[in-house]
């Protein structure tokens, strides 16, 4: 690696990253599986090299991290992405010399495949995971730390990316893209995105034509997307950011409130829950009847070509707060089994830069975790794309627990009632919710 090129979190103090290497030597052997053939590797015969082969003790802030001798990776991408997989792999080879294998393997499938296969050392080096996985990688040892790079990669991604990326107050993931909802709107229709729920009310009382059918706003009524009701007005699904199944705040006094507006918004989009679908919404947003639709980056595409689209954060609350939504993200990990445990780190962090972020939104569309690539003119000026950035910003990451199956239907229902029926007591309701999910709990 030129030396022109290193940031300076790549110039690693050689006592730092021996003694981190040594820590998870100590890590790995204490937590075999009992197979004395497949422990998980990350002490690698000389992780760390002197630049020329020399040694040089009196300055060790030059010392710098570089691949095993004859490493060669191997990384798991999905078909969306391998095409940018294939040029980052090159540029990877050509800065530190390690050649890297792409494999084409389905997002949802790598999790899975990393299970079966780690221990038997057939699995990638490096692989993606969607945060919601981790855990359950953590748990089985699947996955080393995100040490060496770990203060790097906190100050340079967003802080919800980072919080998605660590399980258990340990840093694994490389964030490499984000997702979240945010406020579609057809500008032909309304010029400029409302900022607060109040704008929305006023602008729905000048268009909505029931008879028409054209409305103002949709979302879907389940937990995913109307979840800024709770998150924005104090309230939360489990404590401890989603982690403490013993605090469930879905009946706390931030949750009442949120829930209280909500019912108060039945005036401008006069439907029951039920037959506000996903395919009626695209419908009538593609038709130009809906003006604005709450819908995630995944949709762009069946709207860019029908309308005049542009994105927007969610309109802020009645107290001028943040509209709070749910958000996905993806990381780059690596495989606690790879026999290359430097090269494999080398290859996440290279992967996540900012640089190359940017080139995997330029060639999939993918949106930069990077705080410095979500400020670049390719994001900034992009109309839509900037939108959903500044919407993750206010977002919380999905729970990963798999706890979170007891929640989904009780309060899919609870949101459902409360819509229909805006006469229904909100706390009586929610104190079912919560009773009802308790009694899931407490079944396992």
């Amino acid at each position: 690696m030129k030396k022109s090129k290193r940031s300076k979190m790549q110039a690693v103090s050689f006592s730092l990253v021996l003694s981190l290497l040594l820590a998870l030597t100590v890590t790995a052997c204490g937590s075999g599986n009992g197979n004395s053939t497949a422990q998980p590797n990350s002490s690698p015969d000389s992780a760390v090299n002197e630049p020329g082969g020399t040694t040089n003790e009196t300055n060790p802030a030059e010392e710098e991290l570089k691949p095993e001798s004859g490493a060669e990776l191997t990384v798991w991408e999905a078909k969306e992405q391998v095409e940018y997989m294939k040029q980052l792999a090159a540029d990877f080879e050509k800065e530190y010399g390690v050649p890297v294998k792409v494999e084409e393997m389905a997002g949802g499938d790598q999790g899975t495949r990393l299970a079966t296969d780690g221990p038997s050392k057939l699995a990638a080096d490096v692989l993606t995971l969607p945060h919601d996985q981790i855990g359950q990688a953590v748990k089985a040892g699947l996955l080393l730390p995100n040490d060496v790079f770990e203060e790097e990669t906190k100050s340079t991604m967003v802080e919800t990316a980072i919080q998605a990326s660590t399980y258990d107050g340990i840093l694994y993931g490389y964030p490499k893209s984000v997702e979240t909802y945010a406020l579609f709107y057809n500008k032909d229709l309304i010029s400029e995105a409302p900022k607060t729920w109040e704008d929305v009310i006023a602008f729905a009382n000048t268009y909505n034509k029931p008879k028409e059918n054209k409305f103002a706003i949709m979302w879907e009524f389940v937990g995913y997307y109307s979840y800024p009701f709770i998150g924005s007005f104090g309230g939360y699904i489990y404590g401890d950011n989603n982690t403490n199944i013993k605090d469930i705040g879905l009946n706390n006094e931030g949750t009442v409130k949120g829930f209280t507006f909500l019912q108060s918004l039945k005036g401008i989009l006069p439907l029951n829950a039920g037959d506000i679908t996903y395919d009626v919404k695209t419908q009538l947003f593609q038709e130009g009847k809906l003006a604005m639709n709450i819908d995630g980056p995944w949709s762009i595409a069946m709207f860019k070509d029908h309308i005049n689209l542009g994105v927007a954060p969610l309109p802020k609350g009645p107290d001028g707060e943040d509209s709070v939504s749910f958000s996905g993200v993806k990381s780059y990990y690596v495989n606690s089994y790879t026999a290359y445990p430097v090269a494999s780190r080398l290859f996440a962090h290279f992967a996540s830069n900012k640089e190359n972020q940017l080139k995997n939104f330029e060639m999939t569309g993918a949106i930069p975790a990077s705080i410095e690539a979500g400020e670049a003119p390719v994001i900034k000026d992009d109309p839509i794309i900037s939108g959903f950035f500044k919407q993750f910003q206010h977002s919380v990451p999905m729970p990963s627990i798999s706890e979170i199956k007891s929640v989904w239907e009780p309060l899919k229902a609870a949101f459902v009632s409360l819509w229909n029926d805006p006469g229904l007591d909100v706390k009586q309701t929610l104190d079912k919710t919560v009773s009802t999910i308790q009694a899931d709990l407490d079944s396992k």
